[in-house]
């Protein structure tokens, strides 16, 4: 199974150093489910071209400090590609930034939130169990960042991820072959709690104590990463 991971966004420049691209944090995500995942990667803020979505196996799009609403070159190209995947049915995961620009390219609503800073790790409330999520707990917890959300979901859309902060936190859409979520199963603890410490002076402090504190709740990530990796084999087998 190959994905082809549609990179939109950086690693802030102070993390550099330290931790890895969005596109190896994706492809560790997909390997850490034990399922024969490749991968290759177009590079949209380098300037690669998007390749033609009809003739990819599945598409992953990354996390990004973009917001859809801001004046981007390559937003509008990448509004069409989604529209393309969707409509030939090609396989679609977005995370944060892609869960978001999936959301507005297919008639949902994207805004800064007024609840400001997501930070930490989120308690998610299931809402649906798709096949992919049958056994799926009551909660996932998963580390966000973030403070854009998905305001409105499309039609085609159905939350199956919710919580007070996020009431839109999950989508999974009625074609079958679209999934997508707010938070971050690809970020291990380590880069989840530097976002966190990042944010101080932009986010209140007590915003950032209680992100820092909430890693002590146990992560729900690898379920996560479990359940995309069998939506991406079921959406894959049914092309």
């Amino acid at each position: 199974m190959k994905v082809t991971i549609i990179e939109v966004g950086r690693v802030p420049e102070p993390l550099q150093q330290q931790f890895s691209p969005y596109r190896d944090m994706f492809a560790a995500m997909f390997a850490s489910t034990g399922l024969p995942f490749e991968h290759d990667v177009v590079d949209v803020q380098a300037g690669d071209d998007l390749p033609d979505p009809t003739t990819l196996e599945a598409i992953a799009i990354t996390g990004s400090s973009a917001g859809v609403y801001e004046d981007h070159a390559w937003l509008e190209p990448l509004r069409d590609f989604i529209r393309q995947a969707y409509a030939h049915g090609t396989p679609m995961l977005g995370i944060c930034f892609g869960h978001q620009i999936m959301a507005d390219a297919l008639g949902g609503e994207v805004r800064k939130s007024e609840k400001g800073w997501g930070l930490g790790r989120h308690s998610y409330r299931v809402t649906q169990r798709p096949d992919f999520m049958a056994d799926a707990p009551e909660s996932l917890c998963v580390v966000c960042s973030h403070q854009d959300q998905v305001i409105v979901p499309p039609a085609e859309a159905e939350v199956i991820l919710a919580s007070d902060f996020t009431p839109n936190a999950g989508l999974y859409y009625r074609s079958g072959k679209a999934l997508s979520f707010q938070p971050h199963p690809e970020f291990d603890d380590a880069y989840g709690l530097a976002l966190a410490e990042l944010r101080r002076g932009r986010a209140e402090d007590q915003v950032v104590e209680t992100a820092l504190s909430s890693f002590a709740v146990q992560s729900d990530s690898q379920l996560l990463r479990n359940f995309i990796g069998r939506f991406m084999r079921q959406a894959i087998d049914l092309v």
